[in-house]
């Protein structure tokens, strides 16, 4: 395993990447709202992104994905195609955005709740952002991926969560995916050892059902086997010599 350690200049870029990929789910908030459709947030987050940041979606074309932005609805666990389907009341959307400026990858995911939605569902939204947290409070230089997968699964399960296991977090820098591979389940003290200048996204899916995903006929679409609700949320880390930065917080959570 090869993992890139970024100098000051990359980083430097990749603090602008992030800021501008936290920026468009701040610009998307007031869009999602019950009779929109997905492609209509796409269009939207295309148009900012290239007319405003005069940055690049990294999702469009990327291995023959055919939109700007992932829209993963209820069951949908990641990389859902936005399309002409319009949202409803009480849905949960994670909304994944990845751009790239001068060559640098941002790349980050939120959920959002359609007007009012049912207790449990967003239980299970609440619950995965605070894994992510979790997560991310483990980094620092010389603690261990393992370290970041343990926090988030106990934590998940305790909450009698499922923590999908078929895709993960990712290093992230001029490539939109490098080295590590970052689980969300492991155990303490195990697999690669962090240090500082290391990049990389955490992004926790976890499902109100069992753990099982498949992906449908457009070579895309991840949901659940069982057809309960996932949520996920996705920050990309920094690596710094005291613990980390967040490269793509948004101002709500400054």
């Amino acid at each position: 395993m090869s993992i890139s350690i970024k100098n000051q200049s990359e980083i430097n870029k990749m603090r602008i990447a992030g800021k501008l990929a936290a920026e468009v789910l701040e610009m998307i908030a007031p869009h999602v709202v019950p009779g929109v459709t997905t492609n209509e947030l796409d269009q939207i987050c295309h148009d900012y992104i290239v007319n405003q940041q005069q940055a690049i979606p990294a999702p469009l074309n990327y291995r023959g994905f055919p939109k700007s932005i992932c829209t993963s609805i209820n069951q949908t666990i990641c990389h859902g195609i936005p399309s002409d389907k319009k949202l409803k009341k009480g849905d949960i959307i994670n909304i994944d955005i990845t751009v790239i400026k001068d060559e640098y990858h941002g790349d980050t995911s939120k959920m959002f709740c359609v007007g009012p939605v049912a207790p449990f569902a967003k239980r299970l939204v609440d619950i995965t952002q605070k894994s992510l947290f979790l997560g991310i409070d483990q980094i620092r230089p010389g603690a261990t991926l393992g370290d970041i997968g343990h926090a988030i699964q106990k934590f998940a399960e305790s909450n009698r969560y499922s923590i999908v296991q078929e895709f993960c977090g990712h290093g992230i820098g001029k490539n939109f995916h490098e080295d590590p591979h970052v689980m969300h389940f492991g155990k303490p003290g195990e697999g690669e050892v962090l240090e500082e200048g290391m990049i990389f996204t955490i992004e926790p899916m976890l499902n109100i059902g069992k753990r099982h995903m498949k992906v449908l006929k457009d070579g895309w679409t991840a949901v659940t086997k069982d057809r309960s609700l996932s949520a996920q949320w996705e920050h990309t880390i920094l690596v710094t010599p005291e613990g980390y930065e967040i490269l793509t917080l948004r101002q709500e959570e400054k």
